[in-house]
């Protein structure tokens, strides 16, 4: 079934026990709450901290967060709707890849900051 076949998703299976739905729901604010503050970072990054290490490196940690934000905030309504429909349909829950990508791209953002205080205390 594609993406525009598909019912809305309170019209899916039977409702279930209501506290897994508030559960998910507290999980997708999580998420989201997660997707600002990564834009909040990238926000931050490039209008406060203008002289901290080579341009080029910081604009690449801006839209690093940037994608790993609307990443993340699309992927929260993605997982909350099919973690929905696996309950509403008595379903197993999904296998969901945006805990791993949020890990990657952290480590990606840590690093590239690291590397940027590195430079800004050596001088270079």
């Amino acid at each position: 079934m594609s993406w525009r076949d598909r019912r809305p998703t309170h019209e899916v299976g039977t409702d279930p026990d209501y506290r897994f739905t508030l559960a998910n729901e507290r999980t997708f604010l999580a998420w989201f709450r997660t997707g600002l503050a990564l834009l909040a970072g990238a926000i931050a990054l490039a209008s406060l901290v203008h002289d901290f290490g080579p341009r080029p490196m910081r604009m690449t940690i801006i839209v690093i967060l940037l994608v790993l934000s609307l990443t993340v905030v699309v992927g929260a309504y993605v997982r909350w709707d099919r973690t929905e429909r696996a309950l509403r349909e008595n379903r197993s829950l999904p296998r969901d890849p945006l805990p791993k990508l949020i890990v990657a791209g952290a480590a990606i953002v840590v690093i590239a900051a690291a590397v940027l205080v590195f430079l800004a205390e050596s001088g270079l």
